[in-house]
C-alpha cells in the first residue's frame, strides 16, 4: 500500500513538473537565449560576407594594377583600407561593446569608399573594363555587396527582436530573473553619408 502511494506521489510530482515546464515554455522563458543566439548567428553572417569581400580585393587590386599602374595612390588606399578593416579582431564579444562595433563598421565603410574610388578610376581604362578577369571580379564584388546588405538587414532585425523581447512583458521579467547577464544589444548605425547603400561599381 505504501509503495503504491509513493508511486502515485512520484507520478503526480512528475506530471506537475511537466505541466509547470510546459507553462514556463509557453510563457517565453526560452525566447531570450533563442533570440540571443539568432543575433550571434546573424552577426556571424555579416562577418562572413565582409570576409568574402576582403578575400576578393587582392585579386581585384592586382588586376587593376596590371592596366593602371599609375593609379598607385588609389590602389594603396584600397590596400590600406582593407588592412585596417581586417586588423580589427571581431567575434561575438564585439556585440557587447558598442565602441568596437562602431569602429568595425567605420573601417568597413572606409573600405567601401576606397573600392568606390577604385571603380571610378577603372572607368578611364577601356582595356581593363573589357578584361574577363576584371569583369568576373566586378560581378563577384557586386554580389558580395548585395549579400552584405542582406546580412546587415538580417542582423538589424535579429537585434530588434532580441531587444524588444528583453524590454517588454513577459520577457523583461525573465530577463531580470534568469538572463540579467545578457545586455541590450547595439545595432548598426549610419557612420557615413549614404552608408546604407552599396558602393557603386557599375560602368
Amino acid at each position: 500500500m505504501m509503495q503504491t502511494m509513493q508511486r502515485y506521489g512520484f507520478q503526480w510530482r512528475l506530471a506537475l513538473l511537466m505541466c509547470v515546464s510546459a507553462v514556463l515554455a509557453g510563457c517565453g522563458i526560452n525566447n531570450i537565449p533563442t533570440y540571443d543566439e539568432q543575433v550571434k548567428s546573424a552577426w556571424a553572417q555579416v562577418e562572413n560576407q565582409y570576409q568574402r569581400r576582403a578575400d576578393l580585393i587582392p585579386n581585384l587590386v592586382e588586376t587593376v594594377k596590371g592596366y593602371a599602374k599609375q593609379e598607385q595612390e588609389t590602389l594603396t588606399a584600397v590596400i590600406e583600407a582593407r588592412s585596417k578593416a581586417t586588423s580589427i579582431q571581431v567575434d561575438a564579444s564585439i556585440l557587447n561593446d558598442p565602441a568596437k562595433l562602431q569602429q568595425f563598421d567605420q573601417a568597413q565603410q572606409q573600405l567601401s569608399g576606397a573600392l568606390s574610388r577604385l571603380m571610378v578610376v577603372s572607368e578611364r581604362y577601356p582595356d581593363l573594363k573589357s578584361n574577363q578577369n576584371f569583369l568576373s571580379l566586378q560581378a563577384q564584388l557586386e554580389g558580395t555587396e548585395n549579400r552584405i546588405s542582406v546580412a546587415r538587414r538580417d542582423f538589424i532585425t535579429a537585434v530588434e527582436r532580441y531587444n524588444t523581447e528583453i524590454r517588454t512583458f513577459p520577457g523583461s521579467i525573465w530577463h531580470k530573473i534568469m538572463y540579467s547577464d545578457l545586455p541590450v544589444r547595439e545595432n548598426f548605425k549610419a557612420t557615413a553619408p549614404q552608408a546604407d547603400q552599396a558602393p557603386k561599381v557599375k560602368f
